[in-house]
């Protein structure tokens, strides 16, 4: 089953990452991750002043939940993140990687040098997780 659930992950492009708050309980956010199933990673593009950043810097366990359309399966990845370098200026290496990763999820956008501009204006960052455990459903039994 656990193919199956790892399948499902790799075949979404959006879920629900789950960080751990100063008190404890979970913080869920939405969001668009690039998965690569040979390395068992997620990528996601988040910015540096949002709760999920602050609690992964805190504390770096995560836990990503993807589901089907109708809710007929769903799987929860856990793992750890890393956090990556904040786009500090719009030729850095940090921007750089947030134009590929935009690539990679949506394709080409109608105005790079404005959506570089964007990315350090918000201090925009990679976080890289890496997952070590999946559980879940995958609705047959």
């Amino acid at each position: 089953m656990n193919d199956a659930l790892w399948t499902l992950i790799e075949g979404h492009s959006r879920g629900v990452l789950v960080t751990v708050k100063r008190d404890g309980r979970p913080q869920l956010s939405n969001v668009g991750y690039l998965y690569d199933p040979a390395a068992r990673t997620a990528l996601i593009s988040v910015t540096a002043d949002r709760a999920k950043t602050r609690n992964l810097a805190r504390d770096p366990r995560v836990s990503l939940y993807v589901t089907t359309t109708d809710l007929g399966a769903y799987a929860v990845a856990e793992g750890v993140a890393a956090l990556g370098a904040i786009a500090d200026a719009v030729d850095d290496p940090a921007t750089d990687g947030i134009v590929e990763h935009y690539r990679a999820m949506r394709g080409e956008h109608p105005d790079w040098a404005a959506f570089r501009a964007a990315m350090v204006s918000e201090q925009r960052l990679l976080v890289r997780v890496s997952l070590d455990r999946v559980y879940g459903w995958t609705g047959d039994g």
